[in-house]
């Protein structure tokens, strides 16, 4: 039994897209994808049997021993394999809950007013809207989507009904690939009309919107301009995949990438200058991570009044395994805030069930990110 990340995209056996596909966005209007766009399905598909067949090479086995987690890929050293150190209404949707204490008790500055966190927690759907297998937010009709969301919602907001649930979209934006592409970077970038769907969908939910980054083999200097009038936007926040930056020169998802604090001070640094030249409430950073390597010198990510940092755990695997992985490689490891990751799908392959909102406010320390694919 193991724990990895998802299986991002589709495999070469199960075309989704013509050139004349439908891509339906409400119960009652469809958009026919132009060939630019039929061009990007294809173009994520034809990643999707690179990332299926290595998505054990990012996973970790079950732990044989309370200390000690093994990984299945030779790029993951032995050190890793041991390591015991770890694992819209825009002006609602960014103000803190009502009647939110005054108390500060995490690291890093008090941020600036408007700040989400931790008043609220968050509660995001992830995905693609071009493929139906990275993530539910892709997977299902617009309106069904929706619905699953408000759901969700719901169950969290019974299972801490003293914390405020602010719903999300989370969308990779620049997703990783199994080729160069047009300049070499093994990486494409979403057109902006997704990105204005997915805005308008949120927009009927009061939901804020994450805006994730595999850089493949750019960066997240050559990135985080192209995104910028988004992220100028208020309700509009970033997240960045450390398991597609591939510094080494490797393909993405034959090996597990890493980015080092300097890569997050700059992001941090980029929305804090963001925020300070157009008046922003403080911007979120979610840090995906699931094993060692893929984070290098914790100690030194900068925290800023202008943002809030979120390690996120993000791999699947059996509710015992899950709470394993993020003692090991969050816990262990702190920065500010954290995040934890559900599967609809991976996370029953070798487990009865779903962990249950109870279940995950349970951890310590409680996550206020939450994500589910």
């Amino acid at each position: 039994m193991i724990l990895c990340r998802t299986m991002r995209v589709l495999p070469f056996s199960r075309p989704a897209f013509t050139c004349c596909s439908l891509f339906k966005i409400s119960s009652s209007s469809f958009i026919r994808y132009t060939s630019g766009a039929a061009l990007l399905a294809a173009m994520l598909l034809s990643t999707s049997c690179i990332q299926e067949q290595d998505a054990s090479a990012s996973a970790l086995q079950e732990p044989v021993s309370p200390a000690t987690v093994v990984t299945e890929t030779e790029s993951i050293s032995a050190a890793d394999s041991s390591a015991s150190a770890m694992t819209a209404s825009t002006a609602a949707a960014s103000a803190p809950a009502p009647g939110a204490t005054a108390e500060w008790n995490y690291p890093g500055p008090r941020p600036l007013p408007g700040a989400i966190l931790p008043q609220k927690r968050i509660v995001a759907f992830y995905g693609n809207l071009l493929s139906r297998r990275m993530g539910i937010l892709g997977e299902l009709d617009p309106d069904e989507m929706l619905e699953k969301l408000d759901a969700e919602v719901e169950n969290w907001s019974k299972a801490d009904s003293l914390t405020p649930v602010q719903p999300a979209l989370h969308l990779i934006a620049v997703t990783a690939q199994g080729h160069p592409s047009a300049g070499g970077k093994y990486r494409l970038r979403m057109k902006h009309d997704m990105i204005d769907q997915v805005l308008e969908l949120a927009s009927r939910r009061n939901a804020i919107v994450f805006l994730d980054v595999q850089v493949g083999h750019s960066t997240l200097q050559e990135e985080l301009p192209h995104l910028e009038k988004y992220l100028k936007m208020p309700h509009v926040h970033l997240g960045i995949d450390a398991e597609f930056a591939m510094k080494e020169g490797k393909i993405p998802g034959r090996s597990i990438g890493t980015f080092d604090a300097e890569d997050i001070n700059y992001a941090t640094g980029y929305l804090a200058g963001l925020v300070q030249a157009h008046q922003l409430p403080p911007k979120l950073l979610i840090v995906h991570r699931f094993t060692q390597r893929m984070i290098t010198n914790y100690q030194d990510i900068k925290l800023r009044p202008e943002t809030q940092v979120v390690m996120h755990m993000d791999g699947w695997g059996s509710p015992a395994l899950k709470k394993d992985t993020y003692r090991r490689f969050i816990v262990k490891e702190p920065v500010q805030f954290t995040g934890f990751k559900v599967f609809y799908k991976n996370d029953l392959r070798n487990s009865p069930r779903l962990m249950t909102p109870e279940e995950i406010i349970a951890l310590s320390p409680s996550p206020l990110y939450i994500q589910y694919q």
